[in-house]
Parts: structure tokens; C-alpha cells; sequence
């Protein structure tokens, strides 16, 4: 590596670590980057992420969004790899002079980090709170003691952190910027070759292998009971570009449906359908920025269920249904993760004009929760006030 990422180029340019491990936290992680630039051109940045990182400037040491799985036995596999990884950071990091970290989500190893980070003196900021509103509260107290402050994203999550002591600035979600679809619904059919149809439904199996090897084909097995049910439907399989398009070809091919396969149109394909069928994540908030009525799905190893069960509290688990404190949106999870379930919800809305409405209107009151336009700028600013006043 030669000098190592740490390196000054000039006395006043400022080095920070920002480290992003799964494509939602590389998404904000990116255009956080972005903004912190526009204000200060010199701040370089450095660490672990993915290609938008990377096209924003950031050395990426390795690209480990390409690497995220979900549930414990998935990660458990992943652990010498990202052990020989976190351990090769550090001897980066220990190379040369680095003024601040920015730690993105990916809590189990980016807590981690932050212990080393703490013990090297290197203030941490933390932005995306790790999910402990809903389990492992008892993160609160290893970020209590190793974080120097905490960058949210969600009202409730600020108090929170102040009820507990931890230094917290609300920025605002950064979705309501960054959700925006660059073609319309006639554009995008156009420009694809993709002929209308009475209903429109979009599939979005989730950003990691691991989501996708099992849930895509749950969901095309759904889309064939809509397929007989509904008549006139097509699907808009949306692919994110962390996962590999051989995958998705291999998984589909098995499956004779009106479908297509749309990469990186994640915004155009859910504003462009009458319906979405979406994996538990970032992308359910996503699609209820954009007004798409959906069921959420999700499975994973029993295992891991199993322990989930134990450990989480909350009654749902889409973020949707947790800002509202109650269901508005489906779910179908592990064991109500079947076709024909889902596929019985989804009718039950489609069919129901009354239902679908309702949902509709639901999801129009889903921005004005979570704050103004211009977090990512915002928590710039924090960033920026912090180096000032640290």
C-alpha cells in the first residue's frame, strides 16, 4: 500500500475513515461525502464501501458491499474473510495521522471499529443508529462509551440517545432527497420496450445474495398465482447493482411470466407499478416515499428466526409500520413468507378499491415524518462543526 491510506496531501486537508458495509448505508454514506465536499473540497476520505463511494472520491481499501449477507449463520461463514479485513484497516489506519471516523450502519463490525478507533484516540461519529429501538439494547451502552456522536436519521431515534446521555443531532432522512425517479412511467416503458398492462407490479428481492437466493424465487412463485388470478399483470423485476445480474438470470429463467429485469431503476420501476412486493429493508421506505401501495416479505435461515424472535420486542418489523405504531403495510414473514399467502394479500388490496386507497393515503403522510429535505447537508455541517469544536 505503499504510504498507506492515512497520508497528508496538503496541511489543511482534513482525513476521515468512513466505512459503509451494505448498500443502503453505502447510498447515504455516498452522498454524505458529497456534501461534505461541496463545503470542503480538501477533506479526503478514505475506508471501506462500495462503487458510489468510490465514484465520490472515497480510497476505498476494500469493497465490502459486495460482501454483506444477512442472519447469523450467513455472517458467521463471512467472518475470516471480514476478520482479515477489519484487521487490515487497522494496520492502515495505524500508518499514518487520521483526524475523524464516520461509521455507517453495519453495527457488528463497525461497533467493533470503534473500540479501536477509541483506543487510538480517533473521534467517531456514527451515522445511521444501528437498529436499538428494536434489539440489542444493550449496544446503547458500548456506543455510550465509544461514540462521540450519534447522526440519525429518524425523530424518534434522537430521544432515544438523549434519554440515555449520548451526545445526538437529528439530520433528517436523507431518502427524501435521494428517492427521485429520473423517468416517468411512459419514459421508462418506452425506453425498455415494456408494453402497458391493467396491473404493473414491481419485485424487489433485497440488495444481498443471500436476499435474493431466497426470496426471488418466493416471489416468482407469487407472481404466477397473480399471473392466474389477475390475467393482464407484468412484473418489473428490480435489481440493485450490488448483486450480481448472472444470479438474477439463473434464478429467473426457470420462470415463464411477463417479466422484466430493470438494474439500477429501483425508483422508476416502483413509481412506474400499481404494486410492489418488497423485502424488509431500506427499500419499503423507499417505496412508501414514493406513494406504491406493497406487501413486505422476508425469510432467513431458522436460526436465525429463531433468535430474532428472542431478541426483538417490536411488533412489526418495516420501518413503515413502526413509524405509524401500527400495520399499514402487510407482512409476510418466515413461516407467512408462502406464495399463495402473498399472493391472496396482494389480491385482497388490488381487488378492494376501498383498501387500496386507503394504504395510498396511508403513504401520503409518511414524508412529513421524517423531517425536511437536506439531511445529507445537514449532517455535513455536524460533521464539519464537530472538527471545529472538537
Amino acid at each position: 500500500m505503499g504510504k498507506g491510506l492515512c497520508y497528508y496531501r496538503s496541511m489543511a486537508e482534513k482525513n476521515i475513515l468512513i466505512v459503509a458495509g451494505e448498500a443502503s448505508g453505502e447510498l447515504y454514506a455516498s452522498h454524505l461525502v458529497r456534501a461534505v465536499k461541496e463545503k470542503e473540497p480538501k477533506t479526503r476520505f478514505f475506508g471501506l464501501g462500495g462503487e458510489r463511494m468510490r465514484s465520490e472520491g472515497v480510497e476505498l481499501y476494500r469493497n465490502i458491499v459486495e460482501m454483506a449477507v444477512m442472519g447469523y449463520l450467513e455472517v458467521a461463514k463471512s467472518l475470516p474473510k471480514l476478520k482479515k479485513i477489519f484487521d487490515g484497516l487497522l494496520r492502515e489506519i495505524d500508518k499514518e495521522h487520521c483526524d475523524l471516523a464516520i461509521l455507517v450502519d453495519y453495527p457488528d463490525f463497525n461497533l467493533r471499529l470503534a473500540k479501536e478507533l477509541k483506543k487510538r484516540g480517533i473521534p467517531v461519529i456514527y451515522y445511521i443508529s444501528p437498529q436499538v429501538w428494536a434489539w440489542k439494547k444493550k449496544r446503547l451502552e458500548t456506543i455510550k462509551k465509544v461514540v462521540s456522536r450519534m447522526i440519525v436519521i429518524f425523530p424518534f431515534e434522537r430521544e432515544i440517545y438523549k434519554k440515555e446521555g449520548i451526545p445526538v443531532s437529528f439530520a433528517g432522512n436523507p431518502l427524501l432527497d435521494i428517492v427521485s425517479p429520473s423517468l416517468d412511467k411512459k419514459e421508462l416503458f418506452d425506453k425498455f420496450g415494456i408494453p402497458p398492462a391493467r396491473y404493473t407490479i414491481s419485485l424487489l428481492p433485497g440488495s444481498r445474495a443471500s436476499e435474493v437466493k431466497s426470496l426471488l424465487p418466493i416471489m416468482l412463485k407469487t407472481a404466477k398465482i397473480l399471473k392466474k388470478e389477475l390475467g393482464e399483470v407484468q412484473f418489473l423485476i428490480l435489481r440493485s447493482p450490488a448483486v450480481k445480474e448472472g444470479l438474477f438470470k439463473k434464478i429467473t429463467r426457470k420462470y415463464h411470466l411477463p417479466m422484466h429485469i430493470l438494474t439500477g431503476l429501483t425508483y422508476e420501476g416502483v413509481a412506474a407499478s400499481d404494486f410492489a412486493i418488497v423485502a424488509s429493508g431500506t427499500a419499503t421506505l423507499e417505496t412508501a416515499i414514493l406513494g406504491t401501495p406493497m406487501v413486505l416479505i422476508y425469510k432467513v435461515a431458522f436460526l436465525t428466526w429463531a433468535l430474532v424472535k428472542m431478541l426483538v420486542k417490536l411488533p412489526y418489523v418495516g420501518i413503515v409500520n413502526i413509524l405509524f405504531k401500527k400495520k399499514i403495510v402487510p407482512e409476510f414473514l418466515q413461516f407467512d413468507a408462502k406464495p399463495r399467502k402473498i399472493a391472496s394479500g396482494v389480491i385482497n388490496i388490488l381487488a378492494n378499491p376501498q383498501e387500496l386507497e386507503k394504504m395510498k393515503a396511508a403513504l401520503l403522510k409518511v414524508r412529513p415524518l421524517l423531517g425536511e429535505k437536506g439531511a445529507s447537508e445537514r449532517a455535513a455541517r455536524i460533521i464539519l462543526g464537530f472538527e471545529e469544536n472538537a
